[in-house]
């Protein structure tokens, strides 16, 4: 289940980051800051609910799914299609987030 959370969350972080974005560097409205605050807090409630004996370890396991999550935001959301050193960078990304996440632990 903690994919899944991990994708919601990076969801939630990424759309709550651009209302601000959107705010600041793009002149919108300050009511944009309002579903930003709400899907910041869901951002962060949706980490507590990762599958993980310790807060920095989800947090670094997350962070390769936030890289990817982010790169199709580029694409989706703002047209900027990713180039090949993007796609390079989160495969190394995922790469390392998995180690984090799948490795076995001592008990």
């Amino acid at each position: 289940m903690t994919i899944p959370v991990f994708i919601a969350a990076a969801l939630a972080e990424i759309a709550g980051c651009f209302a601000f974005w959107a705010w600041w560097r793009l002149d919108r409205s300050a009511l944009w800051l309002i579903p930003g605050i709400a899907s910041l807090i869901a951002f962060a409630w949706l980490l507590t609910l990762a599958e993980s004996d310790a807060a920095g370890r989800a947090y670094a396991a997350y962070g390769g799914i936030y890289i990817t999550a982010s790169l199709a935001w580029l694409w989706l959301a703002e047209g900027v299609r990713p180039d090949r050193w993007d796609v390079v960078g989160v495969a190394i990304c995922l790469v390392g987030a998995s180690v984090i996440l799948f490795a076995p632990r001592a008990a």
